[in-house]
């Protein structure tokens, strides 16, 4: 768009609907004209699918049939990819509008565009589910998006990244719609614990995916550049734009060097807003979404189980669980998630039940904390659980140990009915060890030995040597002595031929550290 001539008309006194009308119905597309070689495996990298929270599309043509069409229609069409030129005259009916008239990035026209373009629009009934799951999340991420005035194509972003699904969960452990890595998710506050995980919280992400989007924006000055550094880190960006520096290379995006996953990137997001932006063009069909909220935030003062809660808003589990996807264990607590989000006229619903209860307990389950390094079953013993459903519902695989200052979920006493403290609820984590199994050897005390000395040779503390061998502490000993010590089972008889010496030997090598792999900066 030339933002000069808008500027002009603006001036001149044209209303901003009828300026941008004027300009738009100046701009043409051109025709493609071959596919580059790359990925055309498309997809998010998650592994799990929410079902939508709409019915299912109606059938489509087969596969074969709409790939042949689409292909046709994007490779000979010459129509104008542009919104709707009076849209800007129009009031915003649904959330596709609301969102074309606020498309602000320079356009990206290539062949990777029309490659995408192409894939997306020989999946019909793959590019409807996506929209259709975009519907309970995507007016806030729009109203979030505008109230930051910055430009609306990022509403579209977790098509790309997660196809709308604030459960993926990729091979890298990025997780949410916005696919944050755990180490990103922490540097932008999002909380991570045994409870819940805000990288999945549709509010929570999505401040700081914008938080992120911004500062990279900020950072290099140009959108394109900033989705790149989402997708690849900004130290990787930064280093592509330097090695192009250095060569007197242009710093556009498609000009610099990067792996095949970021160079599709933006072309993949230019793609899906050209496919909005005139979906008829594609034979593609947008389910309606109507431009006003899905969903509203009801405070909660007391703890609730999960299906109480979508019991008393009269919604299905799964549903819930769609709009509170950052749950991690069966119960909210209201310490560390004091809102959870209702579909907007069933909230209503779940506040007037919610008051009829007043006094009754909400929750069956609470929270533990070990005083100690204890095995499953004797947690299990001292919480009143069976050790399966110990282990089912905290996720402790076998012969692994509780370790101490671990949160555990537990069934709810009969006499307690506050709240989990907010401590545990906010920093409550699971640490487990590995159960050692020991075995029992002899060693030799040698001339001057005494239990200190013959412990440290040995690995051991001189209070379990000298019980296991029935000893007082102050035990002389005398050389060719044997006394039993246990060790883990792997360790093999050489603790028994251990050296005069106590220090390391000259030929010892110290022990190389391995090689840190460095995890998507996102």
């Amino acid at each position: 768009m030339n933002w000069l001539a808008f500027r002009f008309l603006r001036i001149c006194g044209i209303p901003g609907g009828l300026c941008l009308a004027m300009l738009l119905t100046g701009c043409a597309t051109s025709t493609p004209t071959t596919t580059p070689p790359g990925r055309v495996a498309e997809g998010p990298s998650a592994q799990v699918v929410v079902p939508a929270l709409t019915p299912n599309p109606a059938p489509a043509e087969p596969v074969a049939t709409q790939a042949a069409q689409a292909a046709e229609t994007v490779a000979e069409r010459a129509v104008d990819l542009r919104a709707n030129p009076a849209v800007g005259l129009q009031i915003q009916t649904d959330i596709w509008e609301r969102i074309r008239m606020g498309f602000a990035m320079p356009d990206l026209d290539n062949d990777l565009v029309r490659n995408r373009e192409i894939w997306y629009a020989s999946r019909p009934d793959y590019f409807l589910r996506m929209t259709e799951r975009s519907r309970p999340y995507i007016f806030h991420i729009v109203e979030e998006i505008e109230r930051r005035k910055m430009p609306t194509e990022l509403a579209l972003l977790p098509f790309i990244e997660s196809a709308f699904n604030p459960q993926a969960v990729s091979t890298a452990k990025a997780a949410g719609m916005w696919q944050f890595m755990p180490a990103t998710g922490k540097y932008f506050d999002l909380k991570q614990n045994l409870f819940r995980d805000e990288r999945r919280d549709v509010l929570e992400s999505t401040r700081a995916a914008l938080d992120y989007l911004q500062k990279l924006y900020n950072m290099f000055g140009d959108w394109h550049l900033a989705l790149a550094a989402y997708n690849w880190g900004e130290g990787s960006v930064s280093r592509a734009l330097a090695r192009n520096r250095a060569q007197g290379k242009p710093l556009n995006y498609s000009d610099l060097r990067m792996p095949d996953e970021t160079r599709f990137y933006v072309p993949k997001l230019q793609a899906v807003k050209n496919i909005i932006a005139q979906p008829e063009a594609f034979k593609t069909v947008l389910p309606l979404i109507q431009n006003h909220p899905f969903f509203k935030s009801v405070p909660i003062d007391r703890d609730i189980d999960v299906e109480m809660a979508a019991k008393l808003a009269n919604v299905s589990l799964k549903d819930f669980k769609a709009l509170n996807p950052a749950m991690n264990r069966p119960v909210i607590l209201a310490a560390g998630t004091p809102q959870i989000l209702l579909p907007w006229d069933n909230a209503t619903v779940f506040e007037n039940n919610l008051q009829s209860r007043a006094g009754t307990r909400l929750s069956s389950w609470s929270a533990w904390q070990a005083p100690r390094t204890m095995k499953a079953d004797e947690v299990a013993k001292e919480v009143g659980m069976s050790t399966e459903q110990l282990r089912a519902v905290n996720g402790i695989p076998p012969r692994m140990l509780v370790k101490a200052g671990s949160t555990l979920l537990v069934p709810r006493p009969s006499q307690k009915d506050h709240n989990v403290a907010e401590h545990l609820a906010d920093n409550g984590h699971l640490l487990l060890a590995p159960e050692l199994v020991l075995r029992k050897i002899y060693v030799t005390a040698r001339q001057g030995d005494n239990l200190a000395l013959l412990a440290a040779r040995h690995g051991v503390t001189a209070t379990n040597l000298a019980a296991w061998n029935e000893l007082k502490p102050n035990t002389k000993l005398v050389a060719g002595k044997k006394l039993a010590l246990y060790v883990p089972a792997k360790e093999t008889r050489r603790s028994a031929k251990a050296p005069a010496h106590s220090g390391a030997s000259s030929k010892a090598k110290p022990a190389s550290k391995p090689v840190p792999r460095k995890a998507p900066k996102r």
